[in-house]
Parts: structure tokens; C-alpha cells; sequence
């Protein structure tokens, strides 16, 4: 079983994003759908789409293609999941191939595709996966305690004059993208409920990532940030701020983390294989286990349970999962 490497790969995602195949297209009678895309069903009411009744739509891949969401330089990723990449084709028996995602769109569009077969979906950008292209989250990782959740964090610099929300009243904070959690509808619709509506009472700037946003914070191009506190502990591990550079002036409860799934078409056994390597990858011994030093495992997950707080809040922030509103998720800037 081997990794398969490709420089021309994010070419030709480019070139074939939003390509679908003729099988994908068939729609079927359907008695609940919910908020899912039209071809998509939910029958038994899981907030996932249905594995089409027709064998001939399940997808069965020579080659899996593996991505990780794009919150940070993925090529740093690539790396750091070459073993859990191995270990998947370990078990499933397939070749493994990386796909470096270069903005949520695209991720989403590669599942909707049918070209992106295991992925690691940022939080916010979840919901868009599951009702828009059919991803299905099957496990997360799982710290030592049994939690799997992070933090928005709104951090300043040390020496900032902002204590409180009601302080960045006037001032140029940055916003991750549309579509994340930690970085744009959770603090909308907090920070509304405290008196401080963004865009309105402050600037918001979209940085187009968590780390864009943390370093601007410390190099002073913004005043402050809404972010996932796993990036921060995780960029101040490898030294690219000192520890007392940020001050965090307000921080919510857990938030669940990056979903890793498969697309809702994957073939049952293919499926039940994919979730068996994440069940049964030794992480503590693995390059994942120096990047994410508070984790412990990966462990099975239930999007409807685990997103409940997040789908509540993208109700509140008026969040529809249309493809008008895929097209303005963040891109890599």
C-alpha cells in the first residue's frame, strides 16, 4: 500500500471542480430531504444524506484521495499525515493519494465531485459539506479527557487598550471567512447578543485563515481576532509568536473539531474500512501526535449530536447551504 504523490493534482482538481459524474445527477423519490441539496435524501432523519439505493452511484476508488482542511499552509499537512494516510491504505487495501485544499470551496466542490474521498472539514465549513456535497463525518480527534471540542478565542495584543467586546467598539478586527465557526458566524451571533454587532460597530476584515488572523493580531494589522484556539496553541507550539504576545479577552464554551469523513456514496465495506483506520490509527506514536500535542485518539462521532450548537448558530446568523453561499466561502489568501 502506498502514498501516491501527484504535482499535478490540484490542477486537475481545478480543472474538473464541480464536474459531476452523470450517476450523481439521478435523483431519486425522496421523503425527507431537510436542509440537504436537492439530490441528495434523509430518510432516516441522521441530518446526512442517504447511500443512494442504486449500487451502480456507490464509489468505489482504485485510488482515495485524502484532504485536510485548509486552515494553515496545507503543504506543512501533507507531511504530518503521511502515517494516517499509510494507515488507511493499510486497511482499506488502496492507494492513497493527497489532495492540498487551497480554500473550504474547493475542498466541498472536490467532494461534490466525487474526485475527494476522505476529508478533514474546519467546523464551520461541516454543515456546507454535509448538505451541499454529501460528506459524511465519521470520527474526530479525541483528547485525553474524551473531549473533542476548541474554543473561540478573541485575542489582542498584550499591550491593547481592548478588555472586553464592548471595546471593539470602533476598532479593525479580523474575521477568518463566511463560513467559519470560530472566525465569522459564531461571533457574529455572540457578539450581537452582547450589544456589539460586526460590520456595524466594528471593521471586519477577512483574513482568509485562523493563522492569517492570529499573526496579523501580533504583528499589529488588526486590532483584534475571532479565533480557534487549537491554531493558536498549536502556531505558539512551533514558535511563531512568543507565549505572552496575545492576551484572550473572551472565550466561549468547547466547539466540536475538524469532522473526518467520506463522502456519503463510498461503497459500505469501503466506508466501514476508512472508519476502522481512524478507529484503530495509533496516533500517539504518529507525526499527527507532534502537530496536535493534546490529542489523543481519533474516535467515532454523530454529526446531528456533536454540530448541534453550531447548526444552531448558523440558523440564528441566517446561514443558508446554497451554492451562492459556497461561492463566498474564505479562499487561501
Amino acid at each position: 500500500m502506498k502514498i501516491v504523490r501527484s504535482a499535478t493534482l490540484a490542477f486537475a482538481f481545478t480543472l474538473l471542480a464541480g464536474a459531476w459524474p452523470v450517476s450523481a445527477l439521478a435523483q431519486e423519490p425522496c421523503k425527507n430531504r431537510g436542509t440537504l441539496d436537492a439530490r441528495f435524501c434523509d430518510e432516516n432523519g441522521d441530518l446526512i444524506a442517504d447511500l443512494p439505493k442504486d449500487p451502480k452511484q456507490w464509489q468505489n476508488p482504485a485510488t482515495l484521495v485524502f484532504s485536510y482542511t485548509p486552515v494553515e499552509d496545507p503543504s506543512v499537512y501533507e507531511n504530518v499525515f503521511e502515517d494516517l494516510m499509510q494507515h488507511v491504505a493499510k486497511v482499506t487495501g488502496k492507494r492513497v493519494r493527497w489532495y492540498p485544499a487551497e480554500s473550504y470551496a474547493a475542498q466541498v466542490e472536490a467532494i461534490r465531485s466525487g474526485r475527494l474521498h476522505i476529508a478533514g472539514v474546519a467546523t464551520g465549513p461541516t454543515p456546507y459539506a454535509v448538505n451541499l456535497a454529501g460528506f459524511e463525518p465519521v470520527a474526530s480527534m479525541t483528547r485525553a479527557d474524551g473531549s473533542i471540542g476548541y474554543t473561540l478565542q478573541l485575542i489582542t495584543q498584550k499591550d491593547s487598550p481592548i478588555k472586553t467586546v464592548q471595546d471593539l467598539k470602533g476598532k479593525r478586527v479580523a474575521h477568518v471567512s463566511p463560513s467559519s465557526n470560530s472566525g465569522d458566524t459564531a461571533p457574529r451571533a455572540l457578539f450581537s447578543a452582547m450589544g456589539v454587532v460586526p460590520g456595524k460597530d466594528y471593521e471586519v476584515l477577512f483574513s482568509g485563515k485562523h493563522d492569517n488572523s492570529i499573526m496579523g493580531v501580533v504583528n499589529k494589522d488588526y486590532d483584534a481576532a475571532p479565533v480557534a484556539s487549537t491554531v493558536v496553541e498549536r502556531m505558539q507550539a512551533r514558535g511563531m509568536f512568543k507565549a505572552d504576545a496575545l492576551r484572550v479577552i473572551y472565550e466561549t464554551a468547547p466547539f466540536p473539531r475538524t469532522a473526518f469523513g467520506v463522502p456519503h456514496n463510498l461503497a459500505p465495506e469501503l466506508k466501514a474500512k476508512v472508519k476502522e483506520a481512524f478507529l484503530t490509527f495509533d496516533f500517539k506514536k504518529s507525526k499527527l501526535a507532534k502537530e496536535f500535542k493534546d490529542t489523543e485518539r481519533f474516535t467515532a462521532i454523530v454529526y446531528k449530536d456533536s454540530w448541534r450548537d453550531v447548526l444552531t448558530i448558523q440558523k440564528a446568523s441566517g446561514v443558508s447551504y446554497t451554492q451562492e453561499a459556497l461561492s463566498k466561502l474564505g479562499t487561501k489568501e
